[in-house]
């Protein structure tokens, strides 16, 4: 089959990796670097932990996936209100977890609980994993924005600057464009955008080590992990009416800088309160985890947040979708 994969993102990639071991004829579209935008960065967090049983599952089964040496395994810390419920989902699903009192290796000295440990979780070297399917894919990429996509029979047209070309058929994944492209092939895909980014903080000597993933819920939800040699990331959900699409990305960028800096100074001893890197990337407000998939005739589209953990998965789930004409079922929160 003839197949185009719009979006060269880690799960665009990840999909024309599997096409490309099926034997298939696919075309990857990307007019900025291969994983430059939602996908850009060297780390991310792996973790089976969520608040639903069929995304632990679904992240077991992708943690089997991911290529050697790509996943350190510190383990993933989920404290705050709430994470009993992600326990409950992993004990459902037959995950291995904990809920210890003592022993973690954070940056903080307080945690406000209940805690529990995902050991399987960790750290996703993001350069390896870049590094690895854009070895497998490069002779498919094409550098080219694409611009639409419509129905041509029963096959689709896809307008780039290099002009139209028909395939049998097509994958939307292009991070904050999807709403746009699949719009014009009749697809609803939520369109709201917020600015996040996340700092990087240089780690004081007298740090644990390795310290773990993460996430602490509540009010001011984070999420942090080892990014750079010596350096911890952290993102925070920062007050919306702060890091709205229409206040600018620039008023944005000064809000959550300030508001994390201030949450490091207060609660992470073992970090120094001075920013050493940024990384800036579009988010949905109306997303969490979870796994949503769209078909319209020969296009399908998959969209959700937080899905560099699953992209191994996700490559095999799209690549058999687009084959055969299914559409993949709904995981998480919005599963129907």
């Amino acid at each position: 089959m003839k197949i185009a994969v719009v979006g060269g993102g880690v799960v665009g990639l990840s999909t024309t990796a599997e096409l490309i071991r099926l034997g298939h004829d696919v075309t990857c579209f990307e007019a900025g670097e291969p994983m430059g935008e939602r996908s850009a960065g060297d780390t991310r967090i792996f973790r089976l932990a969520h608040a639903h049983p069929d995304m632990v599952e679904l992240a077991a089964r992708s943690r089997r996936l991911f290529p050697d040496g790509v996943i350190d395994e510190v383990g993933t810390v989920v404290s705050g209100p709430g994470s009993e419920t992600w326990a409950r989902a992993m004990a459902e699903a037959g995950a291995v977890h904990e809920t210890p009192d003592a022993g973690l290796r954070l940056p903080a000295r307080d945690i406000t609980g209940p805690v529990l440990l995902d050991p399987a979780g960790g750290v996703i070297r993001v350069d390896r994993l870049r590094a690895h399917l854009i070895g497998i894919s490069h002779r498919h990429l094409r550098a080219a924005r694409v611009d639409l996509l419509e129905f041509a029979g029963d096959r689709v047209r896809v307008w780039s600057p290099d002009g139209p070309e028909v395939f049998d058929t097509a994958l939307i994944c292009a991070g904050a464009e999807t709403s746009t492209l699949a719009g014009g092939v009749g697809i609803t895909v939520p369109s709201a955008l917020e600015h996040h980014v996340r700092f990087s903080f240089p780690i004081r000597a007298d740090a644990p080590q390795p310290m773990q993933c993460w996430i602490t819920l509540g009010e001011f939800g984070t999420y942090q992990h080892r990014a750079a040699p010596g350096t911890w990331a952290i993102g925070a959900d920062v007050d919306p009416a702060k890091v709205s699409w229409a206040g600018g990305r620039e008023a944005a960028e000064q809000a959550s800088h300030e508001a994390v800096t201030a949450y490091v100074i207060k609660e992470l001893p073992f970090l120094e309160p001075r920013v050493t890197g940024s990384l800036y990337c579009t988010h949905d407000p109306d997303l969490s985890d979870g796994l949503q998939f769209l078909r319209g005739g020969p296009v399908l589209t998959v969209y959700g947040e937080n899905l560099m953990k699953f992209a191994p998965l996700l490559g095999s789930i799209l690549a058999e979708a687009l084959v055969d004409g299914s559409t993949p079922v709904d995981a998480g929160p919005n599963a129907r």
